[in-house]
């Protein structure tokens, strides 16, 4: 893995495209993900942006934004957003993971999240992989008390591994003990199944989910959730032929809206694109 620590010319980007029913702005504190190479890393569809990837290998390289961006930019980026009738909205992170690896010896999400203090978005969504999230929660708990926000942690499915991928960043079991204590301090703590990979069993997850405590959870597939209408980005990747010999079904939207079904007898519920903007039915 090469470490490349960089002076970014910027760090909050107003979003585009997928994003921008969802949010004012992206926040991603690196370029790159050290969880490129494990489950998740298979099916993302950052490795076709190729202005981030710059002709290297996804999983192989991670640039860290090692400049104070956020302070410098908040009032500009604040004021821009109020301009355009909307709040000041930040999705942390869009392209990379705030807790990934290289985050124990840079903290540049723990920054980010510290100069929020001082001057804060209206709202922010936390998304994560990791359970390394708890390393702030004190933090993140302070922030619930300045803006409107919503932790999402990224869990699939309920099976640990899909034959054919490698493992994934952090076990189901520990996203879960993190869900389990995020909701204890009763941060509004989401489950987001993007991509929706097979599930064994659908209604005992959802209970599960429940009882830990989730706030809602979000049902995302390939297809319309990558990023392309067709899901032309995943296709790409090995993950929809691994899925489909776990479960020839799964790589259909019908699956997804079955699964959304069964959700919705447990927990609110949002799809795609709504439901990353916070809404559930």
């Amino acid at each position: 893995m090469q470490i490349n620590p960089i002076q970014n010319k910027s760090i909050l980007t107003r979003t585009t495209g997928y994003l921008k029913s969802v949010c004012s702005h992206s926040l991603n504190p690196y370029r790159g993900c050290g969880f490129g190479n494990s489950s998740c890393g298979q099916g993302c569809y950052v490795r076709s942006n190729t202005w981030i990837t710059r002709g290297r290998e996804w999983g192989s390289f991670v640039d860290v934004k090692i400049n104070d961006l956020y302070s410098k930019t908040v009032d500009r980026e604040k004021s821009w957003a109020h301009r355009q009738s909307m709040p000041f909205s930040i999705f942390m992170s869009s392209s990379t993971d705030p807790w990934q690896p290289a985050e124990k010896n840079y903290r540049i999400t723990r920054k980010a999240l510290q100069a929020m203090r001082i001057t804060p978005p209206d709202e922010i969504i936390l998304q994560t992989h990791s359970s390394t999230i708890l390393e702030d929660i004190d933090l993140i708990d302070e922030l619930c008390r300045s803006c409107k926000l919503r932790v999402h942690i990224s869990i699939e499915g309920d099976r640990d591994r899909l034959p054919g991928l490698p493992p994934p960043p952090c076990s189901v079991a520990s996203r879960i003990r993190a869900l389990e204590q995020l909701s204890s301090r009763g941060i509004f703590t989401v489950i987001c199944l993007s991509p929706l990979h097979p599930l064994k069993d659908a209604d005992l997850f959802f209970r599960r989910l429940k009882s830990a405590g989730a706030s809602a959870v979000i049902i995302d597939h390939f297809i319309l959730g990558d990023g392309s209408s067709d899901g032309s980005r995943t296709q790409k990747t090995s993950l929809p032929a691994i899925m489909k010999n776990v479960m020839p079904e799964s790589i259909h939207l019908s699956y997804r809206d079955k699964v959304i079904d069964i959700a919705r007898n447990y927990l609110p519920t949002g799809v795609s694109a709504a439901g990353f903007a916070g809404n559930y039915s």
